[in-house]
């Protein structure tokens, strides 16, 4: 009993020491956007000068697309797809080096936005899931993932076959072992242990298929799993399906999803799979069938003669090619044979030497194995030191991210030459695909860097008005006539000063902006144009606010309109409307973090919008929930209950647009010096005379002397002010009451009202007279 374990273990270990790798790419890829399913499949042809040439063949339930490439992007060798981009990679064999490109579009059929998102070292693996994408770089085995805000591991243990889930990515090691990271912990706190020969991820769950064959699942899976053996795997969304060795297609799923009956005796060469949709290249003529709608499954025939798979090297195709592969490869390259899961090659030069699970063991044989495992073993722990401090010397430089604007072309290195190593860009995830297949994004202009510098003058200090969360905002005039404020990020490039944690801060403001104003519709929230992500530029563009923020008509301007008891007002009103649409309607709900006046534009009718998401985050979905995180925010603005506890709710933002009132009450700055020149907080100067009825001793002396009834008004914000700033949470109102209780402040403004301190429904007040 002793011998069958240890010769599957020498088995294990000496093919994960001599079997080729599994680079994972495929000629076929599933988009889906909105109630629509885009199938793309590489295609081969000819271009005018008689030279082999790629395109990417497109259809939907409605119409056929076809994308024709760059001419230096002929060699595609692979594409994914997802909710709203596909993306196209393309190696150069003769310099190593690797492209990817990715077209973005709202709907199926409208316009597509080209951008390159990658150039660097070859990728030999690249996957995606519904919004993320992940490779690997060849050599250094570095995970680079795109569209995967916070993700931060690059150096891992996966050497092949990568597999990206909604929350997650897999690979395999070099010994063939399961490894999954992010943040679904059912897959990646419960990996199978053991040897595989390939996996595959799913929604929420993940498949791997043994050396034996045999098929292991975790996570969130739905439905029964086939038992036999397997040779491809493709995992949606509540369904699956497997390749077997036989070449024909089982499936499963909720509500005991099966193949069609039409096409389970179909013999299959590979199998691709998003959402609910799958579809597989037929061995006979290569042509793709589809199935999984009523759609695909009434007429599944989608394509004829479509690249069967990624064209490798003679040495990657341990069991021989496809035949005819010439029609589809050039460079010496072929498609290679997939493997059957009863025979596994040792060595790639040795197409006849296989082991058989029946081959007999003798001692001798053991003994050599275990000698020849241990000398292997050695060498690759001297290979592994090599390619650590090899990586990590060069980490900086493995990659370069080309974010320019997708119509305009790419520098792409001359063949038979590498590209140049250049500092790395700020390690920022590239969700804009996302992002624009997604509501109001889809309304977002990209605007080309060279445009942005021309109306700036190059970011000119003349063109200078402020700063933001992630960096400076710039006032510009666009060709077409429209003013807008440009919010540049600082860059290595643009501030000597800026540290990489700074950037990756800075990267997050950016990202968290863009995203929120990109799904945001509101008359008191600043109104995003549009957005440029070009090389190390990362931009906003903002409709311009002429009557600029109320900061400034606070503490800097020496005359203002917002002079009178009822514009002011006005303004807290719809600063308060703009965080109570956050709070309570977007969905889901936001916490802005950072309300201050700063952060409160004004635009030419004198409405006031809130500004700077750069902080926010998704907030709580109930009144029973928090977020524990790491306080952030602005000094004399933040919730101290936040700060000390590190606990954020809607809460803090009332407390935050307290100290706004506060600060429009009495024309004091929410840390400001007292007569003896200490620092001095706003609310310990101005509650405790709100509470002891003294507010007219506190009221910004530039101000004209409030109206009898202006005065009823003002005291009946101090009180709310005092509400807002409450020491607990709790005690403190929804941004939904303090909307009613300014609205009531302007109309006494307006006509004399009868408020009184205990008509204002005040805590302070009911504290006070208990």
């Amino acid at each position: 009993m002793a011998i069958p374990s240890l010769k599957f273990l020498l088995l294990s270990l000496l093919l994960g020491f001599f079997l080729p790798l599994i680079h994972s790419l495929s000629t076929i890829a599933i988009s889906e956007t909105g109630n629509q399913t885009l199938v793309c499949a590489i295609a081969r042809g000819v271009n005018q000068n008689q030279e082999s040439s790629s395109f990417i063949n497109c259809t939907s339930s409605r119409q056929r697309i076809q994308i024709v490439l760059d001419p230096d992007l002929t060699s595609v060798s692979g594409i994914v797809g997802g909710n709203g981009f596909l993306c196209a990679l393309s190696s150069f064999y003769s310099s190593s080096t690797s492209i990817m490109v990715c077209w973005r579009f709202l709907d199926i059929g409208g316009n597509m936005t080209r951008k390159r998102i990658y150039i660097g070292p070859v990728l030999t693996n690249l996957d995606s899931g519904n919004s993320k994408i992940c490779g690997l770089v060849n050599g250094s085995n570095a995970l680079q993932c795109w569209q995967w805000q916070g993700f931060n591991y690059s150096y891992t243990a996966l050497t092949s076959n990568l597999a990206v889930g909604d929350d997650f990515v897999c690979g395999l090691s070099s010994s063939r072992q399961v490894q999954c990271l992010g943040n679904d912990g059912n897959v990646t706190d419960h990996v199978p242990v053991g040897n595989f020969s390939l996996l595959a991820a799913g929604f929420r769950h993940a498949c791997a298929v043994s050396l034996n064959g045999s098929l292991e699942c975790w996570g969130n899976m739905v439905g029964e799993k086939p038992r036999g053996d397997f040779t491809a795997l493709a995992l949606g969304k509540n369904r699956g399906c497997a390749l077997r060795s036989n070449r024909t297609v089982s499936c499963w799923g909720e509500n005991e999803y099966n193949m069609p009956e039409s096409l389970r005796n179909e013999s299959f060469i590979s199998l691709e799979v998003k959402e609910t949709i799958f579809c597989g290249v037929r061995t006979s003529d290569y042509s793709l069938l589809c199935w999984g709608n009523q759609d695909f499954d009434s007429n599944p025939l989608t394509f004829h003669d479509v690249v069967p798979g990624p064209c490798r090297t003679r040495n990657q195709c341990a069991c021989g090619h496809l035949p005819n592969y010439d029609e589809y490869c050039g460079h010496g390259l072929m498609i290679c044979q997939p493997c059957p899961p009863s025979l596994l090659e040792i060595t790639p030069s040795s197409p006849s030497l296989v082991v058989e699970k029946s081959r007999k063991w003798n001692a001798k044989l053991v003994a050599l194995m275990v000698f020849g495992c241990v000398g292997s073993l050695s060498l690759l722990l001297v290979l592994c030191s090599f390619l650590f401090f090899r990586y990590c010397r060069v980490r900086g430089s493995s990659r370069i991210h080309d974010s320019g604007r997708l119509e305009e072309g790419s520098s792409v290195p001359p063949s038979g030459q590498t590209a140049q190593a250049q500092p790395a860009a700020p390690v920022l995830e590239k969700r804009l695909s996302n992002l624009i297949s997604l509501g109001n994004g889809g309304q977002l202009e990209e605007f080309p860097l060279h445009v942005i510098l021309k109306v700036t003058e190059n970011f000119s200090e003349d063109h200078k008005i402020g700063s933001g969360s992630f960096g400076s905002v710039y006032r510009a005039t666009l060709e077409d006539g429209r003013e807008v404020a440009i919010k540049r990020a600082e860059t290595p490039g643009s501030s000597s000063g800026v540290t990489r944690r700074s950037i990756e801060d800075k990267d997050s403001a950016f990202l968290n902006e863009l995203e929120f104003l990109s799904r945001l519709n509101h008359k008191n929230l600043v109104r995003l144009l549009g957005y440029c992500e070009d090389q190390d530029e990362l931009v906003l563009v903002y409709e311009y606010m002429s009557n600029r923020s109320l900061y400034q008509h606070l503490h800097k301007f020496q005359s203002s309109p917002l002079m009178s008891w009822p514009k002011r007002i006005k303004v807290a009103l719809d600063a308060a409307r703009g965080l109570e649409y956050l709070h309570e309607f977007a969905v889901p709900r936001i916490i802005h973090r950072d309300i201050k006046s700063s952060n409160i534009l004004v635009d030419d009718t004198w409405t006031a919008r809130v500004s700077d998401f750069g902080l926010s985050l998704m907030g709580p979905q109930d009144g029973e929930s928090h977020l524990l995180l790491r306080a952030a925010g602005t000094v004399g603005y933040m919730d101290p209950e936040y700060y000390r506890l590190e606990v954020l709710t809607s809460k803090s933002d009332v407390y935050s647009f307290g100290v706004l009132l506060l600060e429009l009450l009495s024309g004091r700055k929410a840390i400001h010096r007292n007569e003896d020149g200490e620092a001095r907080n706003v609310v310990d100067y101005v509650v405790p005379y709100i509470v002891h009825d003294e507010i007219h001793r506190i009221l910004d002396r530039r101000m004209p002397a409030p109206t009898p009834f202006e005065i009823e008004a003002v005291a009946y914000v101090g009180y709310l002010a005092a509400d807002c700033v409450m020491p607990e949470g709790r005690h403190r109102p929804t941004m939904t009451e303090v909307v009613h209780r300014l609205e009531r402040a302007l109309e006494a403004c307006l006509a004399p009202p009868l408020l009184s301190r205990s008509t204002t429904g005040s805590t302070t007040a009911t504290s006070r007279s208990s």
